[in-house]
């Protein structure tokens, strides 16, 4: 599929009353946005039942604690306790053995997104956080900054809140905080994610490109963020990323109130005077060059202070004070794999991050480098997502790890679906050899084996190694933790 995702097939579809729906049934309830879904079914009272292929964890923790049955495969028996609706992932096809049961049968169905603003987020006033990089980290810190505030906010966010324990929250408040993810919504539904959230308020972190399996250009991305920004209301908040130009473009049409936000100058509100002190960052807002008041963040880099900034740009809009936002930003705990210490062994500190988009992988790194200056910088990288996979970024990734001491490029994800010429396959290699060129010690590691023996041979007291993947690295975790400890004998 090409271009901006459209509106959903034409096809006639079973009418569903929410209020006779007694038992939920979701089809890969694996993933991150459905097993949260799951959740808060299972909170609200419903019958909650799933299939997958395979469950990991955390989802699959998450699943076992909810105590949610879940059947193994996708087979038409599976719908046979005959549930009330069933929600189907975006990852599973038209031609899918349980899919095809549901639409043969006639049974009520949704995509997740539908379910999720028809179910929890209407009756709220829906705060959208989206971007191509930096949502999930700000729709997490959004929420808690409301939540130190005594707002009392629902929350669904795409990973794991170490404030929340999860990744969703029921609440009595006024809010629902959501992370608006651009990406297709189901094969029925192939419009992004969050034309389904009813937009009261959004905060656009980004606009790259990205996801080059279903978007054609950077064109058909700013496209689809311009439906999003079009959803709100008149005079309703739009708070953007000044420093992404891109994202300025989508939201100069909006009919919205526009606040900017950001480190240039040109930006109506800024982030001034950053500092790390070791433990914490510290800047100070400024709205039109008058200063509000200094903020501080656990989290390192300018990276955070950007999503801190929007963060506090959009609370102010939705009635916060500065008093109110500021104990929320200063207790974010963060979201798992987004610059997590992993922990430090024999003097080397681990840290495990979700980067994959060049950008994110600059803004990491740089991040890392401001908290830990003196420490030899290792960065293992994994092309997995469905755009470093492919050779869109090939050159890009040069420069995104120029500030790297020692890197490791392992092997390209492969995926029996969404398969890639070979033509358009990334290439460790190449980059390798062009990050020599550059003057930056380079190689590539076949294996998670292979890249855990590099490290655990070389690597030596005050290194800091940072992993980086949207996925599990083959359990590369798990093996750095072992063989540190082996090596350093903790």
């Amino acid at each position: 599929m090409t271009g901006v995702p459209g509106a959903a097939a034409p096809e006639r579809r079973p009418e569903i009353s929410v209020a006779s729906v007694r038992h939920v049934h979701l089809v890969a309830v694996g993933g991150v946005g459905m097993g949260a879904l799951a959740g808060m079914l299972k909170q609200r009272g419903f019958t909650v039942t799933g299939s997958d292929e395979q469950l990991y964890p955390p989802m699959s923790l998450t699943i076992e604690r909810l105590g949610i049955p879940v059947h193994q495969g996708y087979r038409p028996e599976n719908l046979d306790d005959h549930p009330d609706l069933v929600i189907i992932g975006n990852k599973v096809s038209r031609t899918n053995a349980e899919a095809a049961a549901v639409l043969a049968r006639g049974i009520p169905y949704l995509s997740f997104p539908e379910a999720l603003a028809r179910l929890f987020i209407a009756g709220h006033r829906s705060l959208v956080v989206a971007g191509t990089h930096g949502k999930t980290t700000s729709t997490a810190m959004l929420a808690w900054v409301l939540e130190r505030a005594g707002r009392d906010p629902s929350v669904m966010v795409g990973g794991e809140s170490v404030d929340f324990g999860g990744n969703f929250k029921l609440g009595e408040g006024e809010f629902f905080v959501v992370e608006g993810d651009e990406y297709d919504s189901a094969f029925f539904d192939k419009g992004p994610k969050f034309l389904h959230y009813r937009p009261n308020a959004v905060l656009l972190t980004a606009v790259e490109f990205d996801h080059a399996d279903i978007y054609r250009d950077l064109a058909a991305v700013k496209e689809a963020f311009r439906r999003l920004v079009g959803l709100l209301p008149k005079n309703e908040p739009l708070v953007v990323a000044a420093d992404f130009p891109h994202a300025m473009d989508v939201a100069r049409e909006a009919r919205a109130q526009l606040s900017t936000f950001g480190l240039g100058s040109d930006a109506e509100w800024r982030a001034d005077d950053a500092i790390d002190t070791g433990t914490a960052t510290r800047f100070v807002v400024r709205h039109r060059g008058s200063a509000e008041g200094e903020l501080s963040l656990p989290q390192p880099g300018l990276i955070n202070v950007c999503n801190a900034l929007g963060v506090y740009v959009l609370a102010r809009q939705v009635g916060l004070r500065h008093d109110e936002i500021d104990p929320g930003l200063a207790s974010f705990s963060g979201v798992r794999r987004r610059q997590e210490l992993v922990g430090e062994f024999g003097g080397v500190v681990l840290v495990d991050d979700f980067a994959h988009h060049p950008t994110a992988v600059a803004g990491t790194m740089a991040a890392l480098r401001q908290r830990y200056p003196r420490r030899r910088l290792w960065t293992l990288f994994e092309p997995r997502s469905n755009t470093s996979r492919r050779k869109v970024f090939q050159h890009e990734y040069v420069s995104a790890f120029a500030g790297a001491d020692e890197v490791i490029i392992g092997a390209v994800f492969q995926k029996q679906t969404d398969a890639i010429s070979a033509a358009d396959v990334f290439s460790p290699e190449q980059l390798v050899d062009d990050l020599r060129a550059s003057g930056v010690r380079a190689r590539v590691g076949a294996s998670a084996d292979s890249v855990t023996a590099m490290v655990a041979e070389s690597v030596r007291p005050g290194d800091l190694v940072v992993m980086m993947s949207n996925g599990d690295f083959g359990g590369l975790r798990e093996r750095l933790v072992t063989a540190l400890r082996q090596r350093f004998r903790d």
